[in-house]
């Protein structure tokens, strides 16, 4: 087993991360009508999970951007044509209400993960436990965390892309927004596009409040058509920040090479 992914499974580093009061994800995540969450997913490539952090926690995360020690890495999307504004991605151990979120989360969206490969045709399956799924990933020399804070000021934006990191990508991934729309910012709505073969792109805005996630595809997913099942692509971003400060967390449940 690689040091990576050792640190991992043992307890979170004793930084400010991990004051967070962050109890039973699990059991939290497993209240959500996943039936419904599914089907939702499987219509539109999308949905929202309501409730998913409190006002507290989301404040405690966004509170974290300043602090060096628990990242691995600081982003300026302006340098590297991505848009405008900033992210971090979260070094290994992660905090461990990160840690919590991105176990618990994978459990339930990796049948619908499986589901999606077998109707593209995509061998791929995805286990039951990411745990085994980041081993996977760490074997293949994928071993760099992908959990990020994302912070955004006046003017800023996300242009359209997918989070693809390496050959082992998790079909699915999970955005939380951290501040409170018309309290904490205005503008920078989640946006989505998905192209079809041979039609123009949908684009789809997501409507969040504080503490309310989206689910979405990371690249394609299956659509039921009149000659059979066939694969759009997708795309997401954020629209530009009219006013104030907007704080989210990104769920990655693949590690980068």
């Amino acid at each position: 087993m690689n040091t990576l992914f050792a640190e991992e499974l043992q307890a979170a580093g004793e930084s400010r991360a991990d004051s967070i009061p962050f109890q039973g994800a699990a059991e939290r995540i497993s209240t959500l009508d996943w039936p419904q969450i599914g089907k939702e997913l499987d219509a539109q490539g999308s949905t929202v999970l309501q409730g998913l952090l409190s006002t507290d926690e989301c404040k405690a995360i966004a509170s974290l951007y300043p602090e060096e020690s628990i990242f691995r890495s600081r982003v300026i999307m302006g340098r590297h044509g991505f848009g405008r504004g900033e992210y971090k991605y979260f070094s290994y151990p992660l905090p461990s209400i990160i840690h919590g979120l991105r176990t618990a989360l994978y459990s339930w969206l990796a049948p619908v993960a499986n589901r999606w490969n077998e109707a593209m045709g995509i061998e791929v399956r995805y286990p039951e436990r990411h745990v085994d799924f980041i081993q996977r990933c760490h074997d293949a020399g994928q071993q760099r965390p992908t959990p990020l804070l994302l912070q955004y000021g006046p003017g800023d934006y996300n242009c359209l892309h997918q989070d693809l990191y390496g050959e082992h990508v998790f079909p699915i991934q999970v955005a939380i927004l951290l501040s409170e729309p018309q309290q904490d910012f205005t503008g920078g709505e989640f946006v989505l596009t998905e192209q079809r073969p041979r039609m123009q792109s949908r684009p789809e805005v997501v409507p969040l409040r504080q503490g309310v996630a989206v689910a979405f595809a990371v690249h394609h997913r299956p659509v039921q058509g009149t000659r059979g099942i066939y694969r759009v692509n997708l795309r997401h971003g954020v629209s530009r920040l009219r006013s104030g400060q907007r704080h989210t967390v990104g769920i990655i449940f693949h590690d980068a090479s």
